[in-house]
């Protein structure tokens, strides 16, 4: 089992990070998921389009906001694994959730489109292997590896269904 190793990782994830109990990613991803997908099942309807406050996003913006960063942190981590070097852009979160249309979509739907992403996630994280996983590159002009990108996912989830605990419900 390759350990993380949070000296290789920007201070700005540290905060997912440190939302990961498990030290096995294989593990945090399987536990996070049947977490997530319980938590998200959980939400009374009349939530999905509320907002603790003008101008934050919607609960149906904030999962959608969870899979579209999903999708981005795996594509960085595929690029890594693959030895592609070139540098790559950051993303504009807030840029991405005003143009999602997350009201017109149906709860259901986009509980399915998360499971998945995070299906396509975990099978891209278990397809690595250990040189696949310590893999280092460039993004957001930021260095980090393979194996950081897989805890930031899972932490970033669990990041976001506490802000929904603590704010929306």
């Amino acid at each position: 089992m390759v350990k993380l190793d949070i000296r290789r990782v920007p201070e700005f994830y540290h905060k997912y990070i440190f939302q990961v109990a498990d030290e096995n990613l294989v593990e945090a991803f399987r536990n996070n998921t049947n977490y997530a997908s319980n938590f998200f099942a959980s939400i009374p309807s009349d939530k999905y389009d509320y907002r603790y406050e003008d101008g934050k996003w919607t609960i149906k913006e904030v999962l959608q906001h969870i899979i579209d960063s999903e999708r981005v942190f795996s594509y960085r981590a595929l690029r890594f694994a693959r030895k592609d070097k070139t540098p790559l852009p950051g993303f504009d979160e807030n840029l991405f959730a005003a143009n999602v249309n997350a009201s017109n979509r149906k709860w259901n739907d986009v509980i399915e489109e998360f499971l998945s992403v995070r299906k396509s996630t975990e099978l891209l994280f278990n397809s690595f292997d250990e040189e696949q996983l310590n893999a280092i590159g460039i993004a957001n002009n930021a260095e980090n590896y393979v194996l950081a990108i897989g805890f930031i996912c899972v932490g970033h989830c669990r990041h976001h269904i506490n802000i929904i605990k603590e704010r929306y419900l």
